[in-house]
């Protein structure tokens, strides 16, 4: 990058943004995007992740496609650019709007006023709007709230699949992706769904350490409702607490609001101003506390969350990270509560089981094979009487075994092979998938029920080092305190990792998650370590692989491909030589 450019941008940042300077990995990625180099950006929300587009825009001939999920978040996103006088007009379309209010902004972009013009996944699924962007020659498309493409990740949203697609269809501008959470695998896998061309991947401040990592454990639930509506109502507000179920959302609304809070229930089934009018509130401090699905929270960038307490586990520690991540955003102390009983995490396994409609997967891909053509979806649907959402789902995982294509003006067929094997292929991959989300309901259960350092567990789970006793844990804190409402915590003596119960020193045997091997001691302190953190490694029965964590100097945990998340001894390892690094 030329001393100019870099001038460039950072004249720009203090014009625009009235930035002295740039943090670290913005200045990175700007200088990426500006040589046309694909970025995918992973930076906890109040870093500065639009920066990276906004600033680099203004150095770019041609608009900027901004994908953005939610209509909230994207009318969000259009006041702060209005607020912070980028001199460059940012515009939305979508159907809140009315049609001349969307042709307004259609106009705006097309005269050259709108750099930024704001869409949801699903407008870019319409062939009309993908054809007037590319006839407006995009310089950027940026991907925000990037985590949705993966279906490892939390919030999947099967339209966001196509974003690869669409973002060759308008002309393959250079491809910038944002998210504020994503372990290595999600990383991995929103680069190839993107189809990101030697992106340059920029990860900063997964660790926040204002935030207070605290687990209570419960030995029944009627135990656990009465603590988190105590807690809760003990806490300094404002704050977020999540649970499982729309119906306990209103309950535990009405519980906090008997103790004097001004509460309020948050959950998909209200009506979307309902769910308006909470989320306003909540931005304006006329509420103590939402009682919330994983519904809300994508695009919440309230800096003066106290506390986000969990009732119930959450499916994954991803989806953890990123709901404790909306507390403490101003940088002052903060509490993240997970309120565990380890029975609640066989609801989570439930919901990881996943099959495959084998019938209505025939029916699409026939549908498919028999058009003249590629193959609108809107005709897709008429032709095989599904729902919006499950057709692009089928359409998905059609795809992902090589069947069909997505193409400018639908889906085309691929191949001929035989629909039976079509559908064993499919069925292998979801099954696939299956195992890889209950190892992930595993590692929640690992994360709840370890006796060492909370951080370095989660950190971990990111690919992320930490040294451990970070002092704002619970553990770390105070291990003598693991005791709640005088019941004896179980695991004062037990070695529990990603939940197999076993003693250290014990024979494990292998599990999703789960360890393997017999815990003695690792390599010899000084020797180097043939499996460092993020090394590529192959498991014979397994696969391929990335390592995650260590565990002391005994068990690393490797998240395969094929299986998920997997811990193992490391004397294991070099008896059967079960692991080589590739």
């Amino acid at each position: 990058m030329s001393t100019s450019t870099l001038e460039r941008l950072r004249e720009a940042a203090r014009e625009t943004f009235d930035w002295d300077t740039l943090k670290p990995g913005q200045r990175e990625a700007m200088e990426a995007v500006v040589a046309g180099r694909d970025v995918l950006a992973v930076m906890p929300t109040g870093y500065g992740k639009s920066a990276i587009y906004q600033v680099s825009a203004l150095l770019l001939d041609g608009p900027t496609v901004v994908v953005s999920p939610l209509i909230s978040l994207q009318q969000d996103q259009v006041a702060a650019l209005e607020e912070a006088g980028a001199g460059a007009e940012a515009v939305a379309v979508n159907s809140a709007q009315d049609r001349r209010e969307n042709a307004e902004a259609w106009r705006s972009v097309g005269g050259g006023r709108a750099e930024f013009l704001f869409l949801s996944p699903e407008q870019l699924a319409k062939e009309e709007v993908t054809d007037r962007l590319r006839a407006l020659r995009p310089s950027l498309f940026v991907v925000d709230e990037a985590h949705c493409v993966s279906s490892w990740g939390h919030d999947f949203r099967p339209d966001y699949l196509a974003l690869g697609a669409a973002a060759e269809r308008v002309g393959r501008p250079v491809v910038i992706a944002l998210t504020a959470t994503a372990s290595t695998p999600v990383q991995a896998e929103i680069v190839e769904r993107l189809g990101l061309r030697d992106p340059l991947v920029v990860s900063r401040g997964f660790d926040r350490p204002n935030i207070f990592l605290d687990v209570v454990r419960h030995p029944d639930d009627h135990a656990k409702r009465r603590a988190v509506v105590d807690g809760v109502a003990d806490l300094p507000g404002p704050g977020l607490v999540y649970v499982a179920t729309r119906k306990d959302t209103e309950r535990y609304a009405a519980a906090l609001a008997e103790r004097g809070l001004r509460a309020a229930a948050y959950h998909a089934g209200r009506s979307a101003g309902d769910r308006e009018d909470v989320h306003r509130a909540f931005l304006d401090d006329e509420l103590d506390v939402v009682v919330a699905t994983s519904a809300f929270g994508m695009g919440i960038d309230k800096p003066n969350v106290r506390y986000v307490v969990h009732a119930d586990a959450p499916d994954s520690l991803d989806s953890y990270y990123q709901e404790i991540g909306r507390a403490g955003r101003d940088g002052q102390p903060a509490r993240a509560v997970l309120h565990y009983r380890p029975e609640d995490l066989g609801v989570r396994q439930y919901f990881a089981t996943t099959s495959v409609d084998e019938e209505a997967l025939r029916a699409v891909l026939t549908a498919v094979r028999r058009a003249d053509g590629a193959l609108a979806l809107k005709d897709l649907r008429a032709r095989t009487e599904l729902s919006a959402r499950k057709a692009a789902g089928l359409v998905n995982l059609l795809q992902e075994v090589g069947a069909v294509r997505r193409e400018r003006r639908g889906v085309a067929a691929v191949g001929d092979e035989a629909p039976g094997r079509v559908a064993d292929r499919a069925r292998e991959l979801t099954d696939s998938r299956e195992r890889i989300n209950r190892s992930r309901v595993e590692m929640v259960r690992g994360y709840a029920e370890t006796l060492h350092c909370r951080r370095q567990f989660l950190l971990g789970y990111f690919g992320e080092p930490h040294a451990g006793r970070c002092g704002t844990c619970d553990v770390c804190a105070g291990p003598q305190e693991r005791e709640e409402d005088g019941v004896e915590d179980v695991m004062a003596d037990t070695d529990v990792l990603a939940g197999t119960g076993m003693p250290e020193g014990g024979d494990v045997p292998e599990r999703d998650g789960g360890p393997e091997g017999d815990g003695r001691p690792g390599p010899h302190p000084g020797a180097e370590d043939p499996f460092p953190l993020q090394a590529a490694v192959e498991h014979r029965e397994w696969g391929r692989g990335v390592v995650m964590r260590h565990e002391g100097e005994d068990r690393i945990t490797v998240f395969f491909e094929r299986e998920g998340y997997k811990t193992l001894g490391r004397d294991l390892i070099a008896a059967q030589d079960l692991l080589r690094r590739v």
